[in-house]
């Protein structure tokens, strides 16, 4: 909607998005949209796209405007200090970013987890990733002015957030995977919460299927839009429900790490690969986590929840708080120096695989430590799916892309 103009540059508003007019550049008009700083909705980034008319021939995604170094600054950090850090790429989906990189450690310092951190750790997995889907569909929402979903969504999100902080102590950011383990044990409470929740949320799925997802303005701007082929999906190498809304059954969790192998894990796979296909995906993907958590509830292996190697180190007097469910651990814990050798860490996001490559030159800290994050690889996604569209489509291909910029920059 054009709303004026200045210094021959005409303003330019979209859903969740500010942008301006840049004139012609190829031949082609060029607008160039803002998505923040001011954090309209989902992160701090922009896009540059050119126009035909109407009809979208190319889009620049320009990104980096929250780059905070995080490999970089890896190579200073022990590598316990180093999990508080990683998980602030992603903050709402902290244990599924962090426990591929953990596990990628426990491989060099040769350490097992217990069966019951494993567990644990998969369920605390499971409800990040339904409050990351949630975030995700909020977020969605805005793009397309379906303000009733984003605040039905951030208010549920707030369900999980909760039950994350029973089993972790903390609402967003937990640390709760740690070499060898888990920081704290399953707290009494949670399976009853648990069950209250689960209740509620499959009651709401079913009311977000009707003013939602089968809204026909909704499906108006998400059906046939954005089409991601399945070949094109591989091609791309795009990951997490992007891919399997194009009909790829492929999810890291088929590689059975932590306890999915235990669990008869299955993934939710689509077959349009459009927009509205994406958004299925993630609603039915809460579904399954639900079910996950239950099962894992009920598979619960009794025992320690931290590895003996440790637990040992651990003076007589400290030991008490291990009954306690909680970890106390001695200052050397910090200080563990990792054998030499490379390994790599493999993990499924609620956005998809995380990918990490640990070097170890046998000091406490890596020698160096890479990441590449679901968002990082779907933002190709943004060129490819939006060519031959509309201007007013490109809302509703990033609504269903759940891109998150910070994800991306590290």
């Amino acid at each position: 909607m054009l709303r004026g103009v200045a210094d021959a540059m005409a303003a330019v508003e979209l859903p969740g998005m500010m942008g301006r007019e840049l004139g012609t550049r190829e031949g082609y008009r060029v607008v160039e949209l803002y998505i923040g700083p001011q954090h309209p909705a989902s992160g701090h980034m922009r896009l540059i796209v050119y126009l035909d008319g109407d009809r979208v021939v190319r889009v620049d995604p320009d990104i980096g405007y929250v780059h905070r170094t995080m490999e970089k600054l890896s190579e200073v950090r022990e590598y316990v200090r180093i999990i508080s850090l990683l998980e602030r790429m992603t903050i709402i989906d902290a244990c599924n970013i962090t426990l591929p990189y953990v596990e990628a450690v426990e491989k060099l310092l040769g350490v097992e987890p217990p069966p019951r951190a494993r567990y644990l750790r998969t369920i605390l997995c499971e409800v990040n990733r339904i409050a990351s889907h949630l975030y995700g569909l909020g977020i969605g929402g805005i793009f397309l002015n379906h303000s009733t979903m984003y605040m039905w969504a951030f208010g549920d999100r707030e369900v999980f957030v909760h039950l994350a902080s029973l089993l972790t102590g903390t609402r967003l950011t937990h640390t709760y995977p740690i070499p060898g383990g888990v920081r704290l044990d399953l707290p009494q409470v949670f399976r009853e919460e648990f069950e209250k929740a689960k209740r509620y949320m499959l009651r709401r799925l079913r009311e977000y299927d009707k003013v939602f997802l089968n809204n026909p303005v909704i499906r108006g701007r998400l059906e046939g839009v954005g089409v991601l082929p399945r070949s094109r999906a591989v091609a791309l190498g795009a990951t997490g429900p992007n891919l399997r809304a194009s009909g790829v059954r492929y999810d890291a969790r088929l590689l059975g790490y932590a306890a999915y192998g235990e669990l008869d894990f299955e993934p939710v796979v689509g077959s349009e690969g459009d927009a509205l296909e994406r958004i299925w995906v993630r609603l039915r993907e809460i579904e399954a986590s639900l079910e996950l958590i239950e099962r894992a509830l009920r598979q619960l292996p009794e025992g320690p929840f931290m590895s003996e190697r440790f637990i040992r180190q651990v003076p007589p007097a400290m030991r008490k708080w291990f009954e306690r469910g909680r970890v106390k651990l001695p200052g050397g814990y910090v200080r563990l120096k990792a054998k030499p050798g490379e390994v790599v860490g493999r993990g499924e996001m609620g956005r998809g695989e995380v990918t990490y490559y640990l070097v170890s030159s046998g000091d406490t800290k890596p020698y160096r430590l890479r990441v590449v994050t679901p968002s990082a690889r779907n933002v190709v996604l943004f060129d490819a799916l939006a060519r031959g569209h509309t201007l007013m489509d490109v809302p509703a291909i990033y609504a269903s892309i759940d891109y998150f910029p910070p994800e991306a920059d590290r």
